[in-house]
């Protein structure tokens, strides 16, 4: 029986583009509820958020604010609650102009494909990811169950091993030789290499292709992607 290849797909700059204002008001909601901090006050130095995990942009900020890492991490779940619930409150109810041009048909193709599992690899807490994805309307090739989070860690170098681990069987992670992130920044090429997997850049997010030479392949858009995942698919399950 051929390998299943599992594919981790970032959300912002790689499927989505301008879908993070609300994400970013209710952020900030959360440490002004659960620390009493002005977001928009407390950074001392502009705070680019492409590729960081939501924990880790909210630990940032605070620690700008003068906030201790000993307080940041005693209420780092009720700033994930908060802010999820803040966004959930938002209710974005369509996102659908987000979505990157041609990223829905690749999707679609995939996700049809028998020998791929398709997963969520992001630094958004997860229920912002869920509803994030479904108003955009591609919440349904992201099954539940899988992928990995910035509610499962801070470091976004842990997260592929975690989506791995959530899409093996009997205890046994997905291999990593059958294990690709998709994503459009260093740190999504960083975070496969901490985890020995391949990675597949696309310059769709505020990265030059030259900013993003570390990853085993560097493309232009959606078609581009689509074409090279098909091919590797192909090469990884002996289908060519």
């Amino acid at each position: 029986m051929p390998a299943t290849v599992l594919l981790l797909f970032d959300i912002d700059g790689t499927l989505v583009s301008g879908a993070t204002d609300a994400h970013r008001d209710a952020m900030h909601q959360a440490l002004r509820d659960v620390h009493g901090v002005d977001a928009t006050r407390a950074m001392r130095r502009p705070l680019a958020p492409a590729g960081r995990t939501d924990p880790e942009i909210a630990r940032t900020i605070l620690l700008d604010a003068g906030i201790s890492a000993e307080r940041i991490d005693d209420r780092a779940d009720d700033v994930r609650e908060q802010c999820c619930r803040a966004y959930a409150r938002s209710r974005p109810e369509d996102l659908s102009g987000t979505v990157l041009p041609g990223i829905a048909p690749v999707l679609e193709r995939l996700s049809a494909h028998p020998e791929t599992k398709l997963g969520l690899l992001t630094g958004n807490y997860e229920t912002v990811a869920r509803i994030k994805l479904a108003r955009a309307g591609l919440g349904r090739y992201f099954p539940g169950g899988q992928g990995a989070f910035g509610s499962d860690a801070e470091d976004r170098a842990a997260l592929p091993a975690i989506a791995r681990r959530r899409a093996g069987v009997v205890g046994v992670p997905h291999s990593r030789q059958h294990t690709v992130v998709i994503g459009d920044t260093p740190r999504d090429i960083a975070c496969a290499r901490a985890d020995d997997v391949r990675c597949f850049a696309v310059a769709t997010g505020p990265f030059a292709p030259e900013e993003l030479e570390g990853a085993d392949a560097v493309v232009a858009d959606a078609a581009e992607l689509g074409r090279l995942l098909e091919d590797e698919v192909a090469r990884l399950t002996g289908a060519r």
